[in-house]
């Protein structure tokens, strides 16, 4: 059994699309898998709108595609119920429309321009105006956790000593310590995005795909058998080595 990660897509969708041609590559040599994707679909990058259009007509379609909910899409989802209700996850001095966050380049791709420099008030009004209700139905609905073989699909990761079942959605889409300074096993393999790096990272118990497509860097996929993970490259896979 093989199954295919892509690692978070803030609004990159040539980016989507080339990680998706590098999978149906490795489908066409080594079989079908289902592809999970980490969430955090949206924010700073050039076409929210169309990344979320692409994964809806993949659904459609019937591919066997999985999204998770990252924290951007949280806050993208909560922003167009209530723009007033608090994001427990985010600093207390920040909003989704703060330059740092992206919420107003998401908005762009709807057509919503200036969104950070001008009241909340019609802002989130063209906004609820602009967003296709399927768009919203489809991130509220989007899962926090993906069980698959060895492994356990997140966006962000999990609290340490807490069993899967218990973790809140606030720590799965949003959490980095006490998660990323462990070094004993989870159980299952966790696999997620959220916080950037330079590559994609083998950790040995966890597997980070957050490239960081938000700074202009790649977005990666991987291919996963067992605990074991590739990157897909042109030129075929390369295999992620443990790395303390």
């Amino acid at each position: 059994m093989h199954i295919y990660a892509i690692g978070d897509i803030h609004g990159h969708l040539d980016l989507l699309q080339g990680a998706h041609d590098l999978i149906a590559g490795d489908m066409a040599r080594h079989g079908p898998g289902p592809v999970i994707h980490l969430g955090d679909l949206v924010d700073r990058g050039p076409d929210c709108r169309g990344v979320l259009d692409f994964l809806l007509q993949g659904r459609a379609a019937g591919l066997d595609w999985v999204v998770l909910k990252g924290n951007h899409d949280r806050m993208f989802a909560r922003f167009l119920n209530d723009p007033h209700e608090p994001e427990p996850g985010l600093r207390a001095d920040l909003s989704w429309l703060h330059p740092r966050i992206g919420g107003s380049d998401t908005l762009r791709s709807y057509g919503v321009a200036n969104a950070a420099d001008r009241p909340l008030a019609p802002v989130h009004a063209e906004a609820v105006a602009a967003v296709p209700p399927s768009h919203l139905a489809f991130l509220n609905a989007c899962p926090t956790l993906h069980r698959a073989g060895d492994c356990a699909f997140v966006h962000a990761g999990i609290r340490p000593g807490i069993p899967l079942d218990q973790q809140t959605e606030t720590d799965l889409v949003w959490i980095r310590e006490p998660f990323l300074s462990v070094t004993a096993s989870f159980g299952p393999l966790i696999v997620h995005g959220h916080t950037a790096i330079d590559r994609a990272t083998h950790y040995g118990n966890r597997l980070n795909l957050d490239s960081s497509a938000a700074y202009g860097g790649p977005l990666s996929a991987v291919v996963i058998e067992g605990r074991e993970a590739a990157l897909l490259t042109p030129q075929g896979r390369a295999t992620l080595s443990h790395r303390a």
